[in-house]
């Protein structure tokens, strides 16, 4: 009777109702970093191809066959040059002109270093005045080297030496090494440097120079 009272007094409810439980995405966060960071590098990829076109239109609207910018040596003055125990003693001076013949591109020269060698073998150095040199523009550099330096001459160019002592003319190469940027209206590029090699100068000892097609020098980026 008991068992029978208990079964009519309980209360039931039906089944028992689970706990809620909260659903989380994963790897929603981390997507959106991932989808953050490919963006960000695309946006940089981009930037840099940017910059990269224009300083390519810059140097070839520069550096193109008929708005190629030219160096030529045009007065050469050499008052000694003479060779003992293996010391050059020399006095040299020379005048480059740089022609820049476009309508709207500058240059920067930031940094130009002059150096002369002979038979592969540097015997001077001068630090030149950086400038600016506008469009449509013909600028001169004016080098001078003077004292004396340690330089060795064995078999062949001790020879050559000797012959070209006979002669009075001595071949003497000029080097020019820059440091450089364009402008373009306002935009500017960034620093590169190029030499400019002005090869067998034959240079005569207290004599007039003539300037004829060894006068022109090449440019190596």
């Amino acid at each position: 009777m008991a068992e029978k009272q208990g079964h009519l007094n309980g209360a039931y409810y039906g089944p028992s109702i689970p706990p809620p439980q909260h659903y989380h995405r994963p790897g929603r966060g981390s997507d959106c970093g991932c989808c953050c960071l490919i963006t960000l590098l695309l946006k940089v990829i981009i930037t840099v191809a940017v910059l990269i076109g224009l300083f390519i239109l810059i140097v070839w609207l520069i550096f193109r066959p008929i708005n190629k910018v030219k160096f030529h040596v045009t007065d050469v003055a050499l008052t000694q040059f003479n060779y003992t125990n293996n010391m050059l003693q020399y006095d040299l001076a020379a005048n480059v002109t740089i022609r820049n013949p476009n309508k709207k591109i500058g240059i920067y020269y930031d940094r130009i270093q002059a150096r002369a060698f002979y038979e592969d073998q540097r015997f001077g150095y001068q630090a030149l005045t950086p400038f600016y040199q506008g469009h449509k523009n013909t600028s001169a550099l004016n080098v001078v080297l003077k004292g004396q330096q340690l330089v060795t001459l064995q078999g062949e160019e001790l020879t050559r030496f000797n012959q070209e002592t006979k002669s009075g003319r001595y071949g003497i190469t000029l080097e020019l090494s820059l440091r450089i940027r364009f402008k373009l209206g306002k935009v500017k590029t960034a620093r590169f440097k190029p030499k400019v090699e002005c090869d067998d100068l034959m240079i005569p000892l207290n004599g007039d120079y003539v300037a004829g097609n060894n006068n022109k020098c090449k440019i190596k980026f």
